[in-house]
């Protein structure tokens, strides 16, 4: 940081300004006080060697230097505030350019995993600057529940209401052990992710990954793209992608994956689901528990940033205050001491 006068030339200019007017000022105030300008007064000789005459003259002339004083700091103020005071600094900005398209499983086996993540999304969103998230649920079929944005407000408004709708145990959804509320928020949330609530199709892990990575634009953009999907792969039913063809496909167009399997390993394929990561480049992590979420989340975003550097910005900031502060007290006191003078 560099502090600067962006108009140096002003602050020479003004003290020139102030030293002539300070001479013209001193040659008036003489000129006014010259012998041969008083009214001569009989027998008044004396007067001046008064205690008190003189005391009240030294007071005189202590109030008038003092005046001046002051009136020549306030003058120097202004004369470095027209200077523009400045703080200038030379600045090459890192643009955060990590695209992030959170991409969950809602089938009821996932809800206790899908809140761990959204919850750990909640509570980074507000340290990013420039990254974009996206949020995708699917089934059956897929909805975007809203776009890569770095709106973040809105994206800390919509993971609130996915981590509310899916707080929500599969135990409580078999058993139908929900209120009313939390089934409508559920169902509320979802909407779109199932064609038939009795048909066969559940958890279909190919048309869900392809869709996730359609979401992704600027692709002349030199950005990082990933896209965190989460699922038990427990599919039920047909798709129109297989897993590994939708990985490829996401593979294909630049995109990173990092597999979280959640779920029974008796149930869903953990084995298929890390070979299909793997096979094109991406990570898979085993998550026993929700509560393994979190830090395997931290370790990805630190992995994923990509730093793209602007090109150099100077910086000015205005500063001021102080001179300001200065013309304002010292050329108000001169003024009262001025007018005391006059008084």
């Amino acid at each position: 940081m560099i502090n600067s006068l962006e108009f140096w030339w002003f602050l020479p200019l003004g003290v020139v300004a102030l030293l002539a007017a300070a001479a013209a000022g001193y040659w008036w105030w003489r000129r006014d006080t010259r012998e041969d300008s008083a009214v001569a007064v009989a027998n008044a000789g004396f007067v001046r060697s008064l205690e008190s005459v003189r005391r009240r003259m030294a007071i005189y002339h202590l109030l008038i230097a003092l005046a001046a004083m002051l009136a020549v700091v306030a003058g120097v103020a202004a004369a470095v505030m027209a200077s523009r005071p400045a703080d200038k600094s030379i600045e090459r900005p890192e643009l955060a350019t990590r695209d992030i398209v959170i991409c969950l499983d809602v089938s009821g086996s996932m809800l206790g995993y899908d809140v761990e993540i959204v919850e750990t999304f909640l509570a980074v969103v507000g340290d990013f600057s420039g990254e974009r998230i996206a949020l995708s649920i699917w089934n059956e079929t897929s909805r975007t529940v809203f776009p890569l944005t770095d709106d973040y407000d809105l994206v800390t408004e919509q993971l609130t209401i996915a981590r509310d709708a899916m707080d929500i145990s599969e135990y409580d959804l078999y058993w139908g052990t929900y209120t009313a509320e939390q089934e409508q928020r559920y169902l509320d949330f979802t909407s779109g992710t199932v064609l038939d609530w009795e048909g066969e199709n559940s958890s279909l892990i190919g048309d869900g990954l392809a869709s996730c990575g359609l979401l992704f634009d600027e692709a002349d953009t030199e950005r990082s793209r990933s896209i965190l999907i989460a699922s038990d792969n427990e599919v039920f039913g047909t798709s129109v992608f297989t897993l590994d063809e939708a990985a490829a496909l996401v593979a294909g167009r630049g995109i990173s994956m990092v597999g979280i399997f959640g779920g029974d390993p008796q149930y869903g394929d953990a084995a298929g689901f890390e070979s299909a990561m793997r096979a094109n480049g991406g990570l898979f992590y085993e998550a026993n528990d929700p509560s393994a979420v979190p830090g395997i989340l931290d370790a990805v975003a630190s992995q994923q940033a990509v730093d793209l550097e602007a090109a150099e910005e100077i910086v000015i900031t205005d500063r001021p205050a102080a001179a300001l502060a200065v013309l304002a007290v010292f050329a108000l006191v001169a003024f009262g001491l001025a007018w005391a003078v006059r008084e």
